[in-house]
């Protein structure tokens, strides 16, 4: 399947395999910061140009089906942790369209500890 083999690619840090998956029109949408990148060459000069390249990467889970595809997903970068989901919208068998949100982890409250349970 096209989307494991994008993220084992991007775990490995492939740039060239990572970015295999995407149409040379495709537009990845980072909502949090406003920005819109078009154009796979784009995207892929961009993630070439991070200063800080990610030292863990984790997929959670993948759900969707036909062309809508949903990956929860932790990136480290260093010794921080940014839980990450991806919504990809496929177009004969590449990715047309892409929204990213990313997550910082924060301490939980404590006046809801008895409610819930802490991952370890």
């Amino acid at each position: 399947m096209a989307i494991d083999q994008h993220w084992a690619a991007s775990a490995a840090g492939d740039l060239v395999a990572e970015h295999d998956i995407y149409h040379d029109d495709a537009v990845c949408e980072y909502p949090q910061s406003g920005e819109i990148i078009r154009g796979r060459r784009n995207l892929q000069a961009l993630r070439s140009h991070h200063p800080g390249r990610p030292s863990g990467f984790v997929v959670r889970r993948i759900v969707g089906e036909t062309s809508l595809w949903i990956t929860e997903y932790v990136i480290s970068y260093e010794s921080k942790s940014m839980h990450t989901v991806s919504i990809m919208e496929f177009r004969d068998g590449k990715v047309s369209h892409e929204t990213q949100y990313f997550a910082d982890a924060f301490d939980a409250p404590a006046w809801r500890a008895q409610w819930v349970e802490q991952k370890v």
